[in-house]
């Protein structure tokens, strides 16, 4: 057995390797051509350029790596049984099962590479990217940093210190404005609960207004349920320094959502991704499976070339269900773990009752 696993590993990762360099070449000339415009309109450098493209990789192999497993696993065993590979294994009693354990252990070892993966350098290398682009390239001053799970901005006339800004519905909370002078002292301070962006103006709640007169002494202090201040700042000068929850990493991201539920803020949205990362990790396993059905499938059900094509539209659908399912959960309609989870466990369902039924 030692021979034919070997075998089947060699032509395995033979093919998961064409395929992810493949993958990887087919989005970055696509990417390329996306953003072309703007590199040549801002006089970005080949250094810039290739940079940008190449911190971009990690993002890529993380998104796309369970679709490589699945289509590595249709082309390695619809070969083998295109050649009457597997007629012959079967013929010496080895069980399909049996002739499969290698890839399962692949697989198994990929999940938690993905996992520690898009934990430890994804993140790190899309923001290396981001800030090529926008910084390097676009010559856009970095004003904000997202630090200690808070946000802060430099304004055009004031320094923002914000708990967290929600990018969905264009509000922030938790905020504290420091107004300068010319002189970069404090000359008034704005305390405020919560947000909103409505209309093009903002609209604060429960807000203390400190102002230092300029004779010094005490400040004067206000006090309002409601009130709105004009400010130049707008929700797209925030959103350029919050991290989304699927940019950053799962042990990054569970002490944000811990921070955000101790100080009374609805974290549900974040939970959803937290349990989302893991959920994803493990998807290879259900479509290593759901391939290995679909290419060990008989002659007589429709050829392996159909065979493939019902694999491939099966496994991509994944996607589909994943991101609904994930979208339920953030608006409260279902339960966290329960929205990370379920598209894994229908797929994970499916792909049982198929290889139940692939004659071994």
């Amino acid at each position: 057995m030692k021979i034919l696993d070997r075998y089947v590993i060699r032509e395995y990762l033979k093919l998961l390797l064409l395929l992810m360099v493949s993958i990887i070449s087919i989005y970055l000339i696509i990417d390329f051509f996306g953003k072309i415009r703007m590199f040549i309109s801002n006089n970005a450098t080949v250094t810039q350029m290739a940079a940008h493209f190449f911190y971009m990789i990690p993002t890529i192999v993380s998104q796309t790596t369970p679709a490589v497993i699945l289509l590595a696993t249709l082309m390695t065993f619809g070969a083998m049984s295109k050649h009457n590979e597997i007629v012959a294994v079967k013929a010496n009693g080895v069980s399909l099962y049996r002739l499969s354990l290698p890839l399962v252990f692949i697989c198994l070892a990929v999940s938690v590479i993905l996992f520690f993966f898009s934990e430890l350098i994804t993140p790190r290398s899309f923001h290396r990217a981001e800030y090529i682009r926008l910084v390097e390239v676009q010559k856009q001053e970095a004003l904000g940093i997202f630090k200690q799970n808070e946000i802060w901005y430099r304004g055009s006339n004031a320094i923002y210190n914000v708990r967290m800004f929600d990018g969905k519905n264009n509000s922030l909370h938790g905020i504290t404005i420091h107004h300068l002078d010319p002189s970069f002292r404090l000359v008034k301070r704005v305390d405020a609960g919560k947000a909103h962006w409505r209309d093009g103006k903002w609209i604060f709640e429960s807000v203390l207004i400190s102002s230092q007169s300029p004779g010094g002494g005490f400040p004067k202090l206000e006090r309002h349920d409601v009130l709105e201040i004009n400010l130049p700042e707008k929700p797209d000068d925030f959103k350029q320094v919050q991290k989304e929850a699927d940019k950053m990493g799962f042990f990054e991201l569970y002490p944000y959502i811990r921070k955000l539920e101790r100080e009374g803020y609805d974290a549900t949205r974040y939970r959803v991704d937290l349990h989302g990362k893991p959920a994803f990790s493990v998807v290879s396993l259900i479509l290593l499976a759901i391939g290995i059905s679909f290419s060990l499938r008989s002659e007589r059900s429709g050829g392996v070339a159909q065979s493939i094509g019902a694999g491939v539209v099966i496994g991509f659908s994944y996607w589909l269900v994943f991101a609904f399912s994930l979208s339920l959960g953030r608006s409260g309609n279902l339960p966290p773990i329960l929205a990370a989870w379920l598209p894994n466990l229908l797929f994970g369902g499916a792909a049982y009752y198929l290889i139940r039924r692939v004659n071994t």
